[in-house]
């Protein structure tokens, strides 16, 4: 431990005398076969604050598992049978070709592919294709507040929370921000019934009764109470509120711009190589 303490300070100044040019030789620090590993491809084991005893360690570990791996992975090329080597090639040629389109692919969407999509398109998407758009849960859009028991003006509250004045939300999310637990409209967003289930705490059997039945809804536990204002709602088989699916919308028809773009790349290049007879068929 000691020889490496003293290899891993000598490292260390050779690597801060090292010119702005890299001009200096690469320093080697372990050798399996015909591989090298150098210093410079060591990650930043040393840090600030790290006694020398311990970043020998790190540094120890660190080639040892690199030798093993290394040894390995000779061990092993040196064992494959030709034909599992020749798999392995087509693999990775497979996959370096996948790699390389999929990058140009990329770059070519990011440069020219319009990804502006206006609300005019949305709802005629959603207008034209109103079948694919059937909730298959039940959605509301509700108020839902948990308060202490011993909350004062309760009953001010439960008053409040019924209201849609919006004088008498502004006064109810002040005496929210003094006494609940959790105070939440989901963004006046459309929301799963079961998300407000689980605020609850508890099973709603029948959803369907529930939401027809009830626009206010309390309950309690030995610790808190629960209020629920329900503003609106959509029961399941019905035809989804549009911005309750306006972000699958947008990602349809991005998907389906992505797409054709994609095939009209492909055709392009096709199309100008067999125009310079860079392509030919035998």
């Amino acid at each position: 431990m000691n020889k490496l303490i003293i290899i891993l300070c000598s490292l260390l100044l050779l690597a801060g005398c090292r010119n702005s040019h890299n001009q200096a030789k690469r320093i080697a620090i372990a050798q399996v076969g015909r591989v090298v590993l150098y210093y410079d491809e060591m990650p930043k084991l040393i840090q600030r604050g790290i006694n020398e005893a311990d970043s020998a360690a790190l540094f120890q570990n660190y080639i040892n598992k690199w030798a093993k791996r290394q040894l390995l992975l000779q061990k092993a090329e040196d064992n494959l049978s030709p034909a599992l080597k020749d798999e392995i090639t087509k693999q990775l040629e497979e996959t370096r070709a996948n790699l390389v389109i999929y990058q140009y692919q990329r770059q070519m969407i990011l440069e020219k592919l319009d990804t502006v999509l206006t609300d005019a398109e949305l709802e005629n998407y959603y207008a034209a294709n109103e079948n694919s758009f059937v909730l298959t849960s039940n959605i509301v859009k509700a108020l839902f507040i948990k308060l202490p028991l011993e909350t004062p003006d309760l009953n001010k509250i439960r008053l409040l929370a019924r209201s849609n004045d919006h004088n008498d939300l502004q006064q109810l999310e002040s005496y929210c921000y003094q006494f609940a637990e959790k105070f939440d409209d989901f963004n006046e967003e459309w929301v799963p019934m079961d998300r407000l289930s689980v605020e609850l705490q508890q099973n709603i059997e029948n959803e369907e009764n529930f939401l027809k039945r009830n626009t206010f809804f309390e309950t309690s536990d030995s610790t808190s109470v629960y209020l629920v204002s329900i503003r609106d709602y959509r029961l399941r088989s019905s035809l989804a509120p549009f911005e309750y699916v306006k972000d699958d919308i947008k990602r349809i028809i991005w998907n389906s711009r992505r797409f054709e773009f994609i095939q009209s790349l492909e055709n392009g290049i096709y199309n100008d190589a067999l125009k310079e007879n860079s392509f030919k068929i035998y």
